[in-house]
């Protein structure tokens, strides 16, 4: 089926790579429906969107709530008489002392990456199995195998989201039609990080290098048309992956150093819930503006650097 005649739900779509997915499928006229829960940036993105001569329905939603997520797809198939592709990408970040971050934020945090997607399958499945096809992407990140220290809610909701896709991917087998597509970006260019719930008061920085969510949505268009179980945006991804594999002690530690590191020289920041409970009104673009001008070289270098410290750690451990 042609890009332009497919059904597309995106979930976050009011920011940083639910927005850039939605521009990107509509340069090619895609029916698009929308949903996040900022109900005037989403329709902010629609009238992008319709722009560019694509349709968009906007349904404000929720995704922690698994009757507004039933509704969504409902009323999408309704709107459009089916459906062909589910993006689960709305997400929630959270830093901060296990101990100190409070449990209630955690269980948010654990109930919109996990169960939100959860939801989202849960509510669409039902159509896709009536029509015969349909295609599932989950936008999951390099943190469904690379924990984060001082993100104890974030790790487990992303290696708990990384299972559940694989269960369901072997329980799918059955349906040859149906796909399900798990995305694993590195660290991205977008808002989010501005919305995070942040209780280390310090300002929290994405780690170079860092991807333009354009790279992320681009693939999203991509795995519409030829779906994909696993794929990684950015090079960093896939070094990471193996660096846990090969060491996942290791990494882990070295990651907590490197945080604590930067935390000592960080600019120090009120508390706060960021968007975890409640929607806000800041950051509502596609760009968070941490990706600063980088020759090419440079980018190799950094990325070479990267690779020959992450192997040298993983030889002195094995040797001692």
């Amino acid at each position: 089926m042609k890009t332009s005649r497919k059904v597309v739900i995106i979930t976050g779509a009011s920011s940083g790579v639910g927005a850039a997915a939605a521009l990107e499928f509509a340069t090619y006229k895609t029916q698009l429906v929308l949903a996040a829960r900022n109900e005037n940036a989403l329709e902010k993105v629609a009238d992008e969107c319709r722009a560019l001569g694509a349709k968009a329905l906007v349904v404000v939603t929720d995704v922690t709530d698994t009757k507004a997520m039933i509704n969504l797809a409902n009323k999408a198939n309704d709107h459009y008489g089916h459906v062909d592709v589910w993006i689960n990408n709305a997400g929630v970040l959270g830093a901060g002392d296990f101990d100190v971050t409070p449990m209630e934020t955690h269980e948010q945090i654990i109930r919109t990456n996990l169960i939100g997607y959860m939801n989202g399958a849960h509510a669409v499945l039902p159509v896709f199995k009536a029509q015969g096809y349909g295609t599932i992407i989950n936008n999951i990140s390099i943190g469904g195998y690379l924990p984060v220290p001082y993100g104890a809610g974030y790790t487990a909701s992303k290696f708990g989201l990384r299972g559940f896709s694989e269960s369901l991917k072997a329980e799918l087998k059955a349906w040859p039609g149906i796909h399900v597509c798990d995305l694993f970006p590195a660290f991205l260019d977008t808002p989010g990080i501005y919305h995070a719930a942040n209780y280390t008061g310090k300002m929290l920085k994405p780690a170079p290098p860092v991807y333009d969510p354009v790279k992320v949505a681009r693939a999203m268009v991509q795995l519409s048309n030829q779906p994909k179980s696993n794929t990684y945006v950015g090079g960093t991804s896939l070094l990471l992956k193996f660096a846990h594999a090969i060491a996942p002690e290791a990494t882990a530690n070295i990651t907590g150093w490197v945080m604590r590191r930067y935390f000592k020289v960080a600019d120090d920041v009120a508390l706060t819930d960021g968007n975890t409970y409640n929607t806000v009104d800041f950051g509502t673009g596609i760009h968070g503006g941490f990706n600063l001008p980088m020759a090419p070289k440079q980018k190799r270098n950094l990325i070479a650097g990267a690779a020959l410290a992450g192997f040298a750690a993983t030889w002195l451990l094995l040797r001692k």
